[in-house]
């Protein structure tokens, strides 16, 4: 006996196995933002994404990009990128100017108060993403969890724009 064929416009449902990895995939994606944002937003009156755009900054040649570019990065998008952008610009940690290249789009650039601060939050961000991430994992967890997450990221971000390294 052959199993049916599906309609084409049945649902495809996820089998026992994948709903069960799912659940607990998304508990990971739905709480590991708010833990992160704890500890920094106590250790350096940061919330995660606005460490995780000024980072980015930091890496970047002369810790300059267009909006565009960061928003791009940092999967955002330009209406909410701008809103941190302006907060941190409050606190003198970036700085925005129009770009030489094109007067229609802005830069902005990391400043010397906001690579302080992520030089100083750093330490702490990186224990903590260890303890909260890391800790119980062994050796070939981690080469899995790179593993899966190369995988998933494949699919998802085939030309790697959020999810590379910076690269130049």
């Amino acid at each position: 006996m052959t199993t049916p064929t599906p309609a084409s416009d049945d649902p495809v449902w996820l089998r026992d196995d994948e709903l069960r990895a799912w659940v607990r995939f998304i508990g990971v994606v739905e709480l590991l933002p708010g833990v992160l944002d704890s500890q920094l937003q106590r250790d350096s009156g940061l919330n995660h994404f606005e460490y995780y755009a000024l980072a980015i900054l930091s890496e970047a040649p002369g810790r300059t990009l267009r909006m565009t570019g960061l928003a791009t990065r940092a999967n955002s998008t330009l209406p909410r990128l701008s809103h941190v952008v302006s907060r941190l610009e409050k606190r003198g940690l970036v700085a925005r100017a129009e770009c030489p290249e094109d007067r229609r789009a802005m830069n902005v650039t990391l400043t010397d108060a906001g690579w302080d601060v992520v030089v100083a939050a750093a330490p702490g961000h990186a224990a903590h993403v260890r303890d909260a991430v890391f800790a119980t994992l062994t050796p070939q967890d981690v080469a899995d969890l790179h593993r899966l997450s190369d995988a998933i990221l494949d699919r998802i971000d085939p030309d790697g724009l959020r999810s590379r390294p910076y690269e130049g």
